[in-house]
């Protein structure tokens, strides 16, 4: 099933393909290889690598802003930022493969809907140093895309052990995280802990 899973699931992103196995193999289902400064081909080799630890162990493999080689390579899907167009980007990548858009407010979240993004993600909810200058959004957008959206929602920004309870008060069902990787099976067992 294309959706699946995002429902009670940590979605791990990274540029290190040690740390996404790490994660997966901590018990993430969705990983996303997000390197903005290599090489097309370092991360077309990156990208093989991650997507033959399938043969070991199941989960959702995402390409971060590069829709042409998610497609050559046969990855699950692809998230694009909002300097990028979502119906350009469901072109290159066809029907099958679930299209990720990044949203930091409901407006921008109804409109990737409206334009077939499979799932958005919600922040940044708390500063990270992997979106500088970009404000946080708070958790009052995150308890917006629970009650207002219909397409699932990952929260992203800033989440670790210290805070991740608040965010899944707030209503997220699927948290990323990028520095806290290493935190992935404590992470699931509170996603997994609050909503079974």
């Amino acid at each position: 099933m294309k959706k699946a899973p995002f429902t009670n699931d940590l979605y791990v992103i990274s540029d290190s393909v040690d740390a996404l196995k790490q994660a997966i193999d901590d018990g993430a289902t969705i990983v996303q290889l997000r390197d903005k400064s290599g090489e097309e081909s370092v991360i077309l080799d990156k990208a093989r690598k991650i997507l033959t630890y399938k043969q070991v162990r199941p989960f959702v493999f995402i390409l971060n802003d590069n829709p042409g080689l998610a497609a050559a390579i046969g990855a699950d899907g692809v998230h694009v930022g909002q300097d990028m167009s979502t119906p350009e980007t469901r072109k290159i990548i066809g029907d099958e493969m679930i299209l990720g858009k990044t949203t930091h407010n409901l407006e921008q979240a109804k409109e990737a809907i409206r334009e077939g993004a499979d799932y958005i993600s919600v922040g940044p909810v708390f500063a990270t140093p992997t979106k500088p200058g970009r404000p946080a959004v708070g958790l009052a957008y995150v308890r917006e895309a629970a009650t207002y959206l219909e397409i699932p929602f990952v929260a992203i920004g800033g989440i670790d052990l210290s805070n991740i309870d608040d965010v899944l008060a707030a209503g997220a069902k699927t948290v990323a995280v990028v520095r806290a990787y290493a935190q992935a099976a404590q992470l699931l067992e509170r996603i997994r802990g609050k909503k079974r």
